[in-house]
């Protein structure tokens, strides 16, 4: 009896070794797959904090550089505004529309007013209308220039009704300063043609009309005249706009660092120095 109880005790004894060490294998095993996958995790989270980050930072410059690029444009708009008026000579020897943008000019020609075109669904000063052009033959040159003349009304009934603006014969004065072509609106399919349109493309048409065309426009300045009203509204080329964009930018890469930090540095460091603290019991009154 004494005998099998000593086997019994002698197995037990042997098989509670084995499952100890089966125990602490597998607690090195989890240990070694959990360190493992942390390893993994923090490492693609840190991947992925440095992208997102990194993209805020380069968008957030590409703005300022964008805001930069339009300032240099107001400046250069400012200083062509100080100086004197072009005249039509001078305007038919400018050799392109960035020499002389914006530049006050005072031209003298005859309007090719067969040639006239309204730009529909324009607006000034919050109302719906036409923008009216009319091609301007400048005295001593055959070259043609493109005239933004002003905005009129629109007739919401009839459309085709357009009111009336005089255009007079002989030679003209015109005031006003260079300017890009018109600004194009959202126009399905091929752009029209005819009196009434949705936009105007300069070289199409100058193939159109077989006109010597300038590759820039005159905006007509001065009090409302020949039917047509000239309250054009300030350039404003959107600025302040690219530093609104620039600031959003960096505030999202500072806070996927600050996110970062916080969980993956501060909160984890924080944890393991917290379990090592003694435990101090509070002070009996």
């Amino acid at each position: 009896m004494r005998a099998a109880a000593a086997q019994h005790e002698k197995q037990g004894n042997s098989q509670a070794g084995e499952d100890g060490k089966k125990c602490k294998a597998y607690e090195v095993g989890h240990i070694t797959d959990y360190l493992l996958n942390f390893t993994r995790k923090f490492f693609f989270i840190t991947l992925a904090a440095i992208f997102f980050a990194g993209l805020g930072l380069r968008l957030g410059f590409w703005q300022l550089s964008r805001a930069a690029q339009k300032e240099a444009v107001q400046a250069a708009m400012a200083a062509q505004s100080l100086q004197g008026p072009l005249d039509t000579t001078a305007v038919t020897q400018l050799p392109s529309l960035e020499a002389g943008l914006y530049r006050a000019v005072k031209v003298t020609g005859k309007w090719e007013a067969a040639h006239s075109v309204y730009l529909d669904n324009r607006q000034m000063d919050g109302k719906v209308g036409f923008f009216v052009f009319t091609p301007l033959r400048l005295q001593s040159s055959e070259q043609v220039v493109m005239v933004q003349r002003g905005w009129v009304a629109r007739n919401f009934e009839a459309r085709a009704n357009l009111p009336a603006v005089q255009s007079p014969p002989g030679w003209v004065r015109v005031e006003g300063h260079i300017a890009p072509p018109p600004s194009k609106l959202y126009e399905p399919g091929t752009a029209g043609v005819g009196l009434i349109r949705q936009n105007l493309d300069l070289t199409q048409f100058r193939q159109e009309s077989g006109l010597a065309m300038a590759e820039f426009t005159i905006r007509q300045t001065g009090p409302a005249s020949e039917g047509v009203r000239r309250d054009w509204p300030a350039v404003n080329l959107g600025v302040e706009k690219h530093y609104g964009y620039a600031f959003q930018w960096f505030a999202m890469s500072a806070l996927v660092l600050g996110l970062y930090l916080w969980f993956q540095i501060f909160r984890r460091n924080a944890a393991p120095l917290k379990e090592t603290l003694p435990h101090v019991p509070p002070p009996r009154l």
